[in-house]
């Protein structure tokens, strides 16, 4: 069973930065995608960004520009830097990590941008 956590939530000003990391109880090499999704309260779950194993990385446009994602095979983490937040970044922010055609979810982690 595959197990990956979340860390690195919390609250934060508009205008400031966080870094989420993912951690994975499998090398990252089994997964042919790994992603991030977001659920602000009354929303549905939204994708955020995703990262291949080989290829480009791609992102919802709410978040181009701010937003970069990456993986360290090494560490078997996957990362999102956040910066230049705003109140509406606020969400539960979810890794999902894709083997072939099953998913894997994290527990998320909360993120509050607000002054």
């Amino acid at each position: 069973q595959v197990q990956l956590v979340e860390s690195g939530g919390g609250l934060v000003q508009p205008g400031g930065s966080l870094r989420l990391s993912c951690d994975s109880s499998r090398p990252l090499f089994n997964f042919g995608f790994m992603r991030w999704y977001r659920q602000a309260p009354g929303k549905e779950r939204e994708w955020v960004a995703v990262i291949p194993s080989a290829g480009s990385s791609d992102y919802a446009d709410s978040v181009k520009g701010r937003f970069t994602i990456s993986r360290d095979n090494a560490r078997n983490t996957m990362s999102l830097q956040m910066n230049s937040l705003k109140p509406e970044d606020t969400a539960v922010y979810y890794c999902n990590a894709q083997s072939g055609v099953r998913h894997y979810w994290g527990q998320g982690t909360q993120v509050t941008v607000s002054s």
